[in-house]
């Protein structure tokens, strides 16, 4: 499926993407789709990305596969977006964690951590991103949640407490990523504490379905935002995406 074209320029339009690249490798772990992947997101023309299961390091497929990336958040901005990335899973052969791409340059970037059990190693990336005659930063988190709904919740709980305490309640701001919530409970969650709403809800009426990407049945991915509205919202899950990853990812387009 190919996104709408951009709507026309507009100082407080952002085209944003989110996507859990599965570190690289095709549904299966098969392939190395790294940079298909990268040449996919260069044709949406994004002002960010927000990407979960990014690989940071890691020594043995540096050894299996021959033209694999160390540090894919950087390989995936390239030479025209800025990035960022949050180390959250940690083992023996490497880590793993979450990345942002802009088109803006990143002011200030913090990790901070989610992890409530040593099974899930979670975490939050956040941003905030220098837009030219923007009167304020634009502030940028990118998530991955736990697979338990009771984990999931508290850590919307802590997300909640972080964003009241370190983003300005007027400033804009878009929360997106993996949330893993097949059962629909986070967005009421957000709206009532933070006012944040969800896009493809807003626009569609309900979250995108995702996962699995040659089928997409469940709900798993989400883009939040504040202080915008909701021009584009789709699940690109046709060619070349349902080849890159397990999940499909999700485009939007956001008007302040």
């Amino acid at each position: 499926m190919r996104p709408h074209a951009a709507l026309p320029a507009h100082p407080r339009q952002l085209v944003v993407a989110s996507y859990n690249i599965h570190k690289g490798l095709s549904p299966l772990n098969r392939r190395l789709v790294l940079h298909d992947v990268r040449h996919a997101l260069n044709q949406l023309a994004p002002d960010m990305v927000f990407l979960q299961e990014v690989q940071g390091v890691h020594l043995a497929h540096s050894h299996r596969f021959e033209t694999w990336q160390q540090a894919q958040h950087e390989y995936l901005a390239g030479d025209l977006l800025h990035s960022a990335y949050g180390k959250n899973a940690h083992y023996h052969l490497g880590h793993h964690g979450n990345a942002l791409l802009s088109r803006y340059p990143i002011l200030h970037w913090d990790n901070f951590d989610l992890t409530l059990h040593r099974f899930e190693q979670r975490g939050a990336l956040h941003c905030q991103l220098d837009v030219a005659d923007w009167d304020q930063p634009l502030h940028a988190l990118c998530v991955h949640l736990n697979l338990r709904a009771g984990d999931r919740r508290k850590q919307i709980g802590i997300l909640v407490d972080y964003i009241q305490r370190h983003i300005p309640a007027d400033a804009p701001l878009v929360l997106a990523g993996d949330f893993n919530d097949w059962r629909g409970e986070l967005s009421a969650m957000l709206a009532q504490h933070l006012d944040m709403h969800e896009a493809f809800e807003t626009l569609h009426g309900a979250p995108a379905r995702s996962f699995p990407v040659r089928m997409p049945l469940l709900t798993l991915d989400r883009v939040y935002v504040r202080g915008f509205q909701v021009s584009v919202a789709e699940v690109l899950s046709g060619a070349p995406w349902r080849n890159l990853s397990d999940h499909a990812p999700l485009y939007a387009v956001l008007q302040g």
